[in-house]
């Protein structure tokens, strides 16, 4: 099952009425993520300055960047999807070009996340934009 889009997801969102059905609904994204095996989680994909163990594969196909991730965490698991939904089988230029802070004002996330869960979103989010600069070039 292929996760909706950035859109989509700010509009489920907004049909919730509070913050504890949003986790729900941000964990269940979450579990529709494969996740990655065993053998793929690697200390060159471990993500640095996340509280939870998060790794990042990336691959790089018909000029578009397609991210597996996996974590120990549900909640994270979860904020990984939303993340996908921004970034996922997208150019480089097209993810360099997506307001990423926009999208987490609009989802009104940072609020409602620990300042350590934040970092580590900021972090994610670092790293996929690094690996597009990097494919740029």
């Amino acid at each position: 099952m292929a996760l909706p889009g950035s859109d989509e997801i700010i509009d489920d969102l907004a049909f919730f009425d509070d913050w504890e059905q949003r986790y729900q609904y941000i964990i269940d994204l979450g579990k529709q993520l494969p996740g990655l095996a065993e053998i793929d989680r690697t200390p060159d994909r471990l993500v640095k300055g996340c509280q939870s163990s998060v790794w990042l594969k990336v691959d790089k196909s018909d000029g578009q960047l397609h991210f597996d991730v996996d974590s120990d965490a549900v909640i994270v698991q979860g904020l990984l999807a939303l993340v996908l939904a921004a970034y996922q089988d997208k150019s480089p230029a097209e993810i360099l070009a997506f307001n990423i802070d926009a999208y987490f004002a609009e989802l009104d996330l940072e609020r409602h996340i620990t300042p350590t869960r934040g970092n580590g979103l900021r972090a994610i989010v670092g790293k996929i934009r690094d690996t597009a600069t990097q494919a740029l070039n």
